[in-house]
Parts: C-alpha cells; sequence; structure tokens
C-alpha cells in the first residue's frame, strides 16, 4: 500500500517556479518547498526573487533566487543548466510567469501589446516547457505545470469592470491563456511516452493587496462558494499535479476559482 505522506513526498526534488518571487508564483513555491523540494524561484525581478527565497531559508526550506526572463530562450536554458549543475536533475517546471499589457481596448487596440502579451505568456510558456523537456526525456521522468486562466476558457463581461478602479485585462490576455490551455494538451500528447505528466492550472480571481475592495467583493460574489480567492488556493492544485499523487494525470486543466467557470 503506497501511503498518501509518499504520494506527496517531493524531497529530493528539484524544481523551477517562473514568476516565483509574488502572489501566485510565490504561493506555489512555497507548497512545494514545503513538500521537501528544492526550489528555484526565477522572474525578470531577480533581487526580488533572491529575496524571497532568502526569507524561505529562514524558515528552514531549499530555495533559491535567479534572475531569468521567460522570453529569452538563453536566460531559461541558463537556468535549467543550472539548476542541473546545482542538483543534477530537474523534476518540476513551473511555468508560472505572465501578465496582461492591456491598455487600449477594441477598435482602438494596440497590436504592440497584443503581440508582448503573447510573448510572455504563450511563447514563454512553451520556451520552459522545451528546455524542461530536454533534461527530462532523458530521465524519463518530470512535470510541467502551466498557468491558465478563468478567462482561458471564459471570455470576459466588460460590464463587470465598470465603475471599478481595475484594469481588465482584454482579449490579448484572454487569447494568450487560451492558447496555454491547448499548448498543455498538445505538451502532454508530445511528452507522454517519456512519462513526463504535462497540466495547466486556471486559477479564477485571486486579488492581490491593493485591489480595489470593491472589485474584491463583486469577485467574491461571482463564484458559488462567495470566497474571496487567496495564493494559498493554489497549494493543493500544485501538490497535486507536481508530486506521484499526480502520476496518471496529464493534458488536463485544472480549474480553481470556487466555481466561477460553472455559471
Amino acid at each position: 500500500m503506497t501511503r498518501m505522506s509518499e504520494l506527496l513526498d517531493l524531497n529530493g526534488r528539484a524544481a523551477i517556479i517562473t514568476g516565483g518571487g509574488t502572489h501566485l508564483g510565490r504561493a506555489m513555491a512555497e507548497a512545494l518547498a514545503e513538500l521537501g523540494a528544492s526550489v528555484y524561484l526565477a522572474s525578470r525581478r531577480g533581487e526580488l526573487c533572491m529575496q524571497v527565497a532568502e526569507e524561505m531559508r529562514g524558515h528552514g526550506f531549499d530555495a533559491t533566487g535567479a534572475r531569468c526572463d521567460v522570453t529569452s530562450e538563453e536566460d531559461v536554458n541558463a537556468l535549467v543548466a543550472r539548476v542541473i549543475k546545482d542538483r543534477g536533475r530537474l523534476d518540476i517546471m513551473v511555468a508560472n510567469a505572465g501578465a496582461s499589457f492591456t491598455t487600449s481596448y477594441l477598435p482602438e487596440a494596440s497590436i504592440d501589446e497584443f503581440r508582448r502579451t503573447l510573448d510572455l505568456n504563450l511563447t514563454g510558456t512553451y520556451i520552459c516547457a522545451q528546455a524542461a523537456a530536454r533534461v527530462m526525456i532523458p530521465a524519463r521522468r518530470g512535470k510541467i505545470v502551466t498557468l491558465g486562466s478563468i478567462h482561458g476558457i471564459l471570455t470576459a463581461d466588460k460590464r463587470f469592470y465598470r465603475g471599478l478602479n481595475f484594469k481588465r485585462s482584454g482579449p490579448p490576455y484572454q487569447a494568450a491563456k487560451g492558447g496555454i490551455v491547448n499548448l498543455t494538451r498538445a505538451l502532454a500528447a508530445e511528452l507522454g511516452e517519456w512519462n513526463i505528466q504535462v497540466n495547466c492550472i486556471s486559477p479564477g480571481q485571486i486579488p492581490r493587496a491593493d485591489t480595489d475592495p470593491a472589485m474584491v467583493e463583486k469577485a467574491r460574489l461571482n463564484n458559488p462558494l462567495g470566497v474571496v480567492g487567496r495564493p494559498e488556493h493554489l497549494k493543493g492544485a500544485i501538490a497535486l499535479l507536481t508530486s506521484p499523487a499526480g502520476d496518471w494525470i496529464t493534458g488536463h486543466n485544472l480549474m480553481v476559482d470556487g466555481g466561477w467557470s460553472i455559471w
């Protein structure tokens, strides 16, 4: 009998979490570290990642911060090479880095903003997955987790945001996240023969500390549970999809949204 403590054990595993210094990335990095993994937090804000890693080490976790621009193949390949040099393995890649750059909307939308949003979210995810696959294929094992969004399967009702001090993401972000959801399925199909599981987590609205309180309340009322999303709500999902507990799950898009997407 395999015990749950074994199925959720990440001791000896090495993990990269892009966008790992803040918000959702930090929560997921903490979850993996709590399960015993050696975690590498990486983003363009390298100093912040190093600071967060230091804080985590103060709590007894094995954490390293690094600078990495996920739109740069050179940066991502160098990060993977560093992990291999340090740990001799890479077991987990969490492609979390992403953002929306939308400042204008149809019919005056910026094509440059559209391209920039796709580049960071969708192309960056592909670069990370490919770099991870290069070292996971010879090892014949690995977990790749991508980050989608409720807006990867649903569009946004612009009326929801009226009267709020909140910048909505718009079509570029929705296109990018929708692409990530189906890219995840394609990667799972491509990499399955090497025992590499690829899955997506699609969060609902998880406010930051500076989010307009009116927006927070409106988002709370827009999910059946009536609960405000918090970064730690992703901890269980990331634990499942990166541990032996998720060995028979691949190509899945796990909605973590309080039920928003069922309405």
